[in-house]
């Protein structure tokens, strides 16, 4: 099966996981209190707004995998208490422009995210988290891997507004360049307008870590070997991040798929 089918039939079998098709515009609201798990796929040429309201307390785990170039705008409004645990795949060329709004007291969000980006794709990863409201916690991981002639980008921003204090913000970009000719440009910012805050953000671009594969070949791996496990080890640890933990070995089994043509 492809990836987009896998995947919808691993969910099918996990109670209370919804499949939500992505060819067009959907807005969800969650009840105060209320735990949703949700699974989209964009394995086809379109552009589609995924809009969710989390009311005070509410719980939602969202994972989006991307199997063509898709263009997806993701907005998620954040009351109270509320937390919300996204993992998002891009498997090849794809946008995504990505907003958090964390507009209650101890609201909490997650973003796992990770690019693969083979020989001519282009990837853009776009992730802003606004800290609107005081006491509230961000953490995000973005890892791209790009190879051939092929492109990624990553654009990070944490906004803490003046009323925000004792914000807890931490973002992190990760990222491998295969070869002299794939690019990978990543640019985290932090805007802070309050005075108590816990905020961070860090991004690397470099090659594969030569005294690893040193390591490895010299307990009988070939370099290929070395190579392809290393950077397996690398984006696999987003899909060990899944926001429903039941498909954390279907997204593995994407990733090993889609590096199969890096």
């Amino acid at each position: 099966m492809m990836d987009a089918e896998r995947l919808y039939e691993a969910a099918r079998r996990i109670e209370g996981v919804e499949r939500l098709l992505s060819s067009a515009d959907s807005r969800i609201e969650l009840a105060p209190g209320e735990e949703r798990r949700i699974v989209a796929v964009h394995d086809r040429r379109d552009a589609a707004e995924l809009s969710v309201e989390l009311g005070e307390g509410a719980r939602l785990h969202l994972v989006e995998l991307f199997t063509s170039e898709a263009f997806r705008t993701l907005k998620l409004r954040q009351r109270s208490g509320s937390s919300a645990d996204v993992t998002i795949l891009q498997l090849g060329s794809a946008n995504l422009d990505c907003t958090v709004d964390l507009d209650g007291p101890e609201a909490e969000s997650r973003v796992n995210g990770l690019f693969l980006a083979a020989d001519g794709d282009h990837c853009e990863f776009a992730l802003r988290t606004n800290h609107n409201a005081g006491d509230c916690r961000s953490e995000s991981l973005v890892k791209g891997v790009a190879g051939g002639k092929s492109t990624g980008e990553f654009r990070g921003l944490v906004y803490v507004a003046p009323d925000a204090q004792r914000t807890d913000a931490r973002q992190t970009s990760r990222n491998i360049e295969l070869g002299d000719e794939a690019r990978i440009l990543t640019k985290p910012q932090l805007e802070i307008y309050a005075d108590d805050v816990k905020c961070s953000h860090g991004a690397t671009v470099g090659q594969l870590d030569g005294e690893a594969i040193l390591y490895m070949r010299q307990r009988g791996l070939t370099d290929r070997q070395a190579r392809r496990l290393q950077i397996e080890g690398f984006a696999a640890d987003v899909a060990d991040r899944c926001a429903i933990a039941e498909l954390a070995e279907t997204l593995r089994e994407a990733v090993a798929a889609q590096l199969e043509n890096m």
